[in-house]
């Protein structure tokens, strides 16, 4: 019996994305995966404690390399878990860029040293993964090989997501399901939503997900006067998700960053018309009024025009939504993009293996 190849994941396990990720290597690829993290939270004071932790990073992972021998190693972020897998001594390794760029925040004092990090980290990985085309941009600026960048989302289950027949109906049922953190500026939505208030417009704004700014978005909905239309469902068991989006006619999303949404990708999945933010990675997938609506950044009125727009043009939405569920099928199909990873991987294992 063939032994099971070992891939050495370092990153925060617990992370959605992350899990799709292993979850695809291990159903596809047929791989035992072994994780690392570190243990402390990248806020506050535990910053300092993780900066300490991440000193005595490598001492932890050559440790367990000697213990479990990984054929590969894989880690999300170019400028710290990427790092350290380009010092860990195994090849092949892979690493992934987690947004439009790891130079986040980009008035960051440290973003000298985390360039320069970043840049060791490229220069020796065997394979860097851009789940997007936007994160492509970054890169070239940074003079990466490009021969070594796979574009490729890992795409979503749409065994999970279906398009719904929707019946007509009078009240607008819009889904956000975005952390709720400041940079997803859902404070702009709610002022939209407002503003479709006052023109008498009847709306269901359901928003799904946590965060630190759950109190001061209620606090917002209250005053805005629309605390009665606005549900925060919390965090919910990602079961439920399908459904919600189905019951939902738009999705909307007003990041001021975002790199590959596989939320974007699931309400299209879902029969969900989205309105997003008119930034590169929803560039990537989203025509203005073609298959979905772009809206400036922190732009409330336009986001409630545009949202009047979408109502009162049904046969452009209808097609928008049989159109976006084909090109999700076609390009981020899960079981697809996560066979050609894993099948890569193995080329990869193969041919290092062999010299």
């Amino acid at each position: 019996m063939t032994q099971k190849k070992k891939i050495l994941f370092l990153g925060e396990s617990y992370r959605a994305d992350a899990i799709t990720w292993m979850n695809g290597l291990r159903e596809f690829g047929d791989f035992e995966i072994i994780t690392w993290e570190l243990k402390s939270s990248n806020s506050g004071l535990n910053r300092i404690k993780r900066l300490f932790e991440f000193k005595l990073a490598l001492l932890h992972i050559r440790k367990l390399i000697r213990q479990h021998n990984p054929d590969m190693v894989i880690a999300e972020r170019t400028t710290s878990y990427g790092f350290l897998a380009a010092l860990s001594g195994v090849e092949p390794f892979a690493i992934a860029q987690q947004g439009r760029t790891d130079l986040w925040p980009e008035n960051s004092i440290l973003l000298p040293l985390k360039r320069a990090i970043q840049n060791y980290a490229f220069k020796k990985a065997t394979l860097i993964h851009a789940w997007g085309p936007v994160m492509t941009i970054s890169m070239r600026e940074a003079n990466v090989d490009m021969t070594k960048v796979m574009v490729l989302p890992k795409g979503i289950n749409l065994n999970s997501f279906h398009v719904a027949a929707k019946n007509p109906v009078t009240t607008m049922n819009a889904i956000v399901t975005r952390s709720l953190l400041p940079e997803y500026r859902h404070d702009t939505i709610l002022k939209a939503f407002e503003i479709l208030n006052r023109e008498g417009v009847d709306f269901v704004l359901r928003i799904v997900g946590d965060g630190k700014e759950l109190q001061n978005l209620k606090n917002l909905a209250k005053k805005l006067n629309i605390d009665q239309k606005v549900i925060f469902l919390g965090r919910i068991d990602n079961r439920q998700l399908p459904e919600l989006l189905q019951q939902s006619n738009y999705y909307i999303s007003m990041p001021i960053t975002e790199g590959v949404s596989a939320s974007l990708f699931e309400a299209m999945a879902a029969g969900c018309y989205p309105l997003v933010t008119d930034i590169p990675g929803n560039q990537s997938w989203i025509q203005h009024r073609q298959n979905g609506q772009l809206i400036e950044v922190d732009n409330a009125k336009m986001l409630a025009h545009e949202i009047m727009w979408a109502n009162q043009n049904n046969e452009t939405i209808q097609t928008a939504i049989k159109n976006n569920r084909d090109f999700v099928e076609k390009n981020a199909n899960y079981n697809v993009n996560m066979k050609i990873i894993a099948d890569r991987y193995h080329e990869l294992i193969h041919n290092f293996k062999k010299r």
